[in-house]
């Protein structure tokens, strides 16, 4: 579908990459990881063809369609939240607007001016290839997308230039997911979605039948939705097979092979330098001297692995023990002028509790920690704190209270104790503030930095209730995994808002749902709590109500169309399939090829081969053969992947 060869980008003196080879499939679900600013998103945009390498070659069909999701969305046109949508359409857009153009044209010429047959012919003929492609559907697909994606419909009519940053990032999503493109490219589309959205997309995605690539730092999203892990990292790109969590384990046991293989050589090359050094100047060893020396100067340091950073781990100081009941809340309610929050909304929290609030973006979660953190007063019921509860509350629209004239080090040196100052700068570390980012001045932090600052001050402070509002907005794997540790070995009350429920698994042990003006609480993780709500909403068998015919019929009309997209996709996804069958040994050839053209570029350097004539010539002509092999092999792939993209 696409291959990149020997790509090399940089930006100034940063290399971001170099000599960089990849090839995505038909059919691909890749997620691609690696630190910030590794360059992931440059990477997406080069495979979008929004931005163009230094060195190297971008291979594409011509006819392959692509759709880049930006982690930003700064505009999406002009026009209404569905208008903006539909035009995702491509070219059924332009159909439609052809079918207007000859419905008008023969609402105007003369029964019998012989103009009208042809009109008439090529409009039954563009109709026909419209229905064909699902124009009818599609403005009833564009809802159903905007949708599932938390669009209410009373917005579908409103101006997109009305909407937030967040709500503009969703109708582009709408936009891309119902052109259908033959390549998805997603940059942190989880970003600014609900846990009810997040589920929908993932439902989506999963019977897609295009290929695609996604950024993202949510690994319940990357576990549940890609097969491949591609990770870049130092201008390196690995690719693994599995989802992230199979992605961790094999890497970890490449890297403990590594250390082991680099540990051997270390031993190695130190035998040997203890016989050169031991008989340097024995005239009896001389040669065996000088062959060890040769030795030595071939062989290749090998490096060890950088070590991920699981060994980071803090704790929280102590903080006293709070009484058995952290927080009773009784018939509490809450109102923003006309908006009712909560009514009548009754909570328990026990000492040693570890709750996820969950429930769609409106409800009142973010609402909720502000009452218990005592930011906001009920207007009415009881809400009382526990015995020797200190709570410790963290929310974005807070990190404004950071001194700006401090630098980071000093920032935390504030709020630290005697026994965690030495550990400072570890902790920093975990949370992307190594060496001189140390001394970096508050006043000069993105927002995303002044997050990870105040996370780090919240793991010095001395809390017994924690209440974090989306903890991990701005945080790398590196630094979640982090906060993870320390949040569980923390061992006082929790209640946290966030989108990650990868990080909910993690750390919390019950679920609250928040909607409908009050809270109910599920003891158990995520996976538990979603499987009781399936179990809930299925459609009980007994006692189901006779529909009226009309809604029997608009059912029934409904399962059609589904039935119809269905055997639709189906066809689609197996001559898809086909392809990818015959492009899969090519590609594994074409790997093949390139990794051995690269050893033979690295012979061709070496000095001692330049002494044996016979061998340059034959590892000369080798290359040559294998670069020919490789045109031919490039010449088949894009043939057939564009032959695949035309069908």
């Amino acid at each position: 579908m696409v291959h990149l060869d020997g790509i090399r980008r940089h930006f100034g003196p940063q290399m971001l990459f170099e000599d960089l080879s990849w090839m995505v499939s038909p059919l691909a679900r890749v997620g691609l990881v690696g630190p910030n600013g590794a360059g992931k998103t440059t990477l997406l945009r080069i495979l979008a063809g929004t931005d163009q390498p230094d060195g190297g070659v971008v291979r594409k069909p011509d006819s392959l369609r692509i759709g880049f999701l930006p982690q930003e969305v700064e505009t999406v046109g002009d026009g209404s939240v569905l208008a903006i949508a539909l035009g995702g359409l491509g070219e059924l857009k332009d159909m439609e607007i052809q079918l207007e153009d000859l419905e008008g044209k023969m609402a105007s010429l003369d029964p019998e001016d012989p103009a009208l047959e042809k009109a008439t012919s090529a409009y039954g003929e563009l109709r026909e290839r419209f229905e064909i492609l699902g124009g009818d559907r599609a403005e009833a697909r564009a809802v159903a997308i905007l949708t599932g994606l938390g669009v209410a419909q009373t917005s579908f009519h409103r101006s997109v230039r009305l909407l937030s940053g967040g709500w503009r990032m969703r109708v582009a999503l709408a936009r891309l997911l119902l052109g259908e493109p033959d390549l998805l490219l997603l940059d942190e589309p989880t970003n600014h979605l609900d846990l009810e959205a997040l589920g929908w997309l993932e439902g989506f995605l999963d019977s897609y039948q295009g290929a695609y690539v996604v950024v993202s730092h949510d690994r319940y999203f990357l576990n549940r939705m890609v097969r491949g892990i591609a990770e870049l990292d130092h201008g390196r790109l690995t690719v693994f097979h599995g989802n992230y969590d199979e992605y961790l384990v094999t890497k970890e046991s490449q890297e403990a092979a590594r250390e082991k293989a680099a540990r051997h050589r270390e031993k190695e090359v130190a035998r040997v330098e203890r016989f050169i050094e031991r008989f340097r100047y024995k005239a009896s060893k001389a040669r065996q001297v000088q062959s060890r020396i040769r030795t030595l100067d071939r062989v290749t340091p090998l490096e060890a692995p950088a070590r991920r950073s699981r060994g980071i781990r803090f704790g929280f100081p102590k903080a006293p023990r709070s009484g058995d009941i952290v927080i009773r809340a009784e018939r509490v309610s809450k109102s923003f002028g006309e908006k009712v929050v909560f009514t009548g909304m009754d909570l328990l929290l026990r000492r040693g509790d570890r709750v996820a609030l969950v429930g769609p973006n409106g409800v009142g979660k973010s609402t909720l920690l502000k009452l218990l953190g005592g930011v906001l007063n009920p207007d009415g019921g009881n809400l009382e704190i526990g015995h020797k509860v200190v709570i410790k509350y963290y929310a974005q629209h807070l990190l404004e209270a950071l001194d700006p004239a401090m630098t980071v080090l000093e920032s935390v040196e504030k709020v630290a104790g005697p026994a965690e100052r030495l550990r400072l700068r570890k902790l920093l570390g975990g949370f992307l503030f190594s060496g001189d980012d140390a001394e970096k001045k508050v006043e000069v932090l993105s927002g995303g930095e002044k997050a990870r600052l105040a996370l780090a001050r919240l793991l010095l402070e001395p809390a017994n209730l924690l209440l974090l509002d989306e903890p991990t907005n701005h945080l790398d794997l590196r630094s979640r995994e982090v906060l993870e540790e320390a949040l569980n070995e923390h061992e006082g009350t929790m209640v946290l808002v966030t989108h990650d429920r990868y990080f909910i698994n993690r750390v919390a042990s019950s679920i609250a749902e928040v909607g409908n003006g009050r809270v109910e609480l599920f003891h158990g993780d995520y996976d538990s709590f979603l499987e009781r709500e399936r179990q809930r909403r299925a459609p009980s068998e007994k006692g189901e109500e006779p529909l009226p015919d009309e809604k029997k019929r608009g059912r029934t009309r409904r399962r059609e169309v589904k039935r119809a997209d269905a055997e639709e996709r189906n066809r689609r996804y197996k001559e898809r399939r086909a392809a990818q069958v015959e492009l899969e040994p090519i590609e594994a050839k074409i790997a093949i090829l390139e990794e051995r053209v690269k050893q033979l570029t690295k012979l061709q350097t070496d000095p001692e081969i330049y002494q044996d004539e016979d061998k340059a010539a034959e590892i000369g002509r080798e290359k040559a053969g294998a670069e020919e092999r490789l045109r031919e092999l490039y010449a088949q792939w894009e043939s057939l992947a564009d032959q695949f993209q035309s069908e």
